[in-house]
């Protein structure tokens, strides 16, 4: 391409020389500056890289895991002297000897001195707040831990609905403990037993959390329920009784149970002391006045207070003359009977009676008049009298072959004994309850209440005894005998015996109870 030839003005040609004459005055003024900062950055290079480090201060030291002891070094006042880093580690700070003079470097000016002192001191108050965050967590627990102990005394009606939404419960804490099947208890309570829950509540009392159910079941046994994380643990728990020995004797003048009561004895212990000699006593027909007793048992105490009457331990009946001694053995299974003094079995295969405290209204008769019908009619059983409701005993081990009304006898059931032997119970007014036939009772048990069902003119319970399905009357006929004490109890027994004999022997009658611990 050809060049074009321009003309240039004077002035043009004025401007163009004072633009070429200043470029060059700026690059040189650009270079030297540039050379400035390359030859600055070469000289700090060359000086950090010849420079000695400077030592570390004291206060980094806090790295090491005991803290504690750390802190407390670092709180001691400061030596003037700083130690070379390549020099042993000092146990002692106060008593470690002063390293030689090549082992010295410069110390610290006053100002990283101050410093370090600054450092250690707000280290502590770091180390101070932490340990008060440490105690508030702690504290904190245990008030988490600390349970709002609430106690209800069972009312008539009460039950765990009623009693939960008054302490902040919820339904769904009632029905998580009915499903709870050890804890049946709960869910039948009854008036005047004592409920006590622990609560875990929120610091404004808005929830409340169940943690604890006690229920005291009686003066010894309390059932216990505890939430856990898997759900609940349930136990019994059972404090633990003082048994003080007594001994009481009386003479009857006006009834067993009157003459009883006048001598010490409670309700539970002229009913066990019938059932013990009831298989040779009867105490409804045999009973005469002059006839004596003596017992000695068990007394519970707790906490230096009496709450009941334990067993029996051993006791003597005299009727007509004749004295009956009973001494109560538990063997190795904890299966506890009565025996005499020589081991033979206090208890028959059957008992005389069925109602051990009562009158008997009509015997055995086989050409009675019926007080109702106005007929000759044979009765083949014996009716004992006493109040509606009196519980009445199974006469032996046997299994309930009927139950049910049965024409005039009314309520009545009959138990069998082994195929040969019978027994029949009428006119209850009622049965106990779960009552069923094919279940099996065992001598003593309760079995219905008298009363006066079917063709009664008053409340009574009829007692047949039958042997291979004839009629036997009960006053009389021969009772088989249970099994003598096993050989190898033996000798345990009369250890056992020989003593509680010669206690009975010393009591005279009549006599008021002591104790003879």
């Amino acid at each position: 391409m050809k060049q074009r030839n321009r003309l240039v003005s004077p002035s043009q040609q004025t401007r163009i020389f004072k633009k070429e004459r200043m470029a060059p005055h700026k690059n040189r003024h650009f270079m030297f500056v540039s050379v400035l900062a390359v030859a600055g950055i070469f000289l700090t290079t060359m000086v950090l890289a010849t420079s000695e480090p400077l030592p570390s201060s004291h206060s980094q030291v806090i790295k090491l895991p005991d803290l504690g002891k750390e802190m407390h070094q670092l709180a001691m006042p400061i030596s003037k002297t700083a130690y070379s880093p390549n020099a042993e580690p000092a146990t002692n700070i106060a008593t470690t000897t002063r390293p030689t003079e090549s082992s010295i470097i410069p110390i610290a000016t006053e100002a990283t001195v101050e410093f370090d002192v600054t450092a250690a001191e707000k280290l502590h108050q770091q180390t101070d707040m932490a340990n008060e965050e440490i105690t508030a967590d702690i504290n904190l627990i245990t008030d988490a831990n600390h349970l709002d102990w609430k106690e209800v005394e069972i009312a008539p009606g009460d039950n765990l609905s009623v009693i939960f939404p008054r302490l902040g419960l919820t339904a769904s804490d009632v029905f998580n403990v009915a499903q709870v099947k050890e804890a049946k208890p709960l869910l039948h309570l009854k008036p005047g037993q004592l409920l006590r829950v622990g609560l875990e509540t929120s610091e404004n009392n808005s929830t409340a959390n169940l943690m604890v159910l006690e229920l005291q079941l009686d003066p010894i046994k309390t059932l216990s329920l505890n939430v856990v994380e898997e759900g609940f643990v349930v136990e019994t728990v059972e404090r633990e009784i003082e048994k003080r020995q007594q001994i009481v004797g009386g003479e009857i003048n006006n009834s067993l149970f009157v003459d009883g009561l006048k001598a010490g004895m409670s309700d539970k212990l002229i009913m066990e002391m019938a059932h013990i000699f009831g298989w040779d006593i009867d105490f409804a027909l045999d009973l005469r006045q002059g006839d004596s007793f003596k017992v000695i048992y068990n007394e519970h105490y707790l906490d230096g207070d009496k709450i009941d009457d334990g067993v029996i331990l051993a006791a003597e009946f005299t009727n007509r003359g004749k004295s009956f001694r009973a001494v109560r053995h538990t063997d190795s299974e904890g299966h506890s009977q009565y025996y005499t003094p020589d081991g033979s079995s206090m208890r028959k295969a059957f008992t005389r009676t069925p109602v051990p405290i009562s009158r008997i209204s009509s015997g055995f008769n086989p050409n009675r008049k019926h007080p109702v019908l106005k007929t000759n009619r044979p009765h083949r059983g014996v009716d004992y009298a006493a109040a509606t409701g009196t519980p009445i005993l199974a006469t032996g081990d046997g299994k309930v072959s009927f139950i049910g009304n049965k024409g005039g006898y009314g309520r009545t059931v009959i138990l069998s004994h082994g195929g040969r032997y019978t027994t029949l119970f009428a006119h209850m007014s009622r049965y106990k309850p779960g009552m069923k036939v094919g279940q099996r009772v065992r001598q003593g048990e309760t079995i219905g209440f008298i009363g006066s069902s079917g063709l009664a003119t008053g409340p009574h319970l009829h007692y047949e005894f039958r042997v291979n399905g004839v009629h036997k009357d009960p006053l009389t006929v021969e009772l088989p005998k249970a099994e003598a004490l096993p050989e190898k109890y033996r000798q345990q027994f009369a250890n056992l015996a020989e003593p509680l004999m010669a206690q009975l022997d010393n009591v005279r009658i009549p006599t008021l109870a002591f104790n003879i611990d």
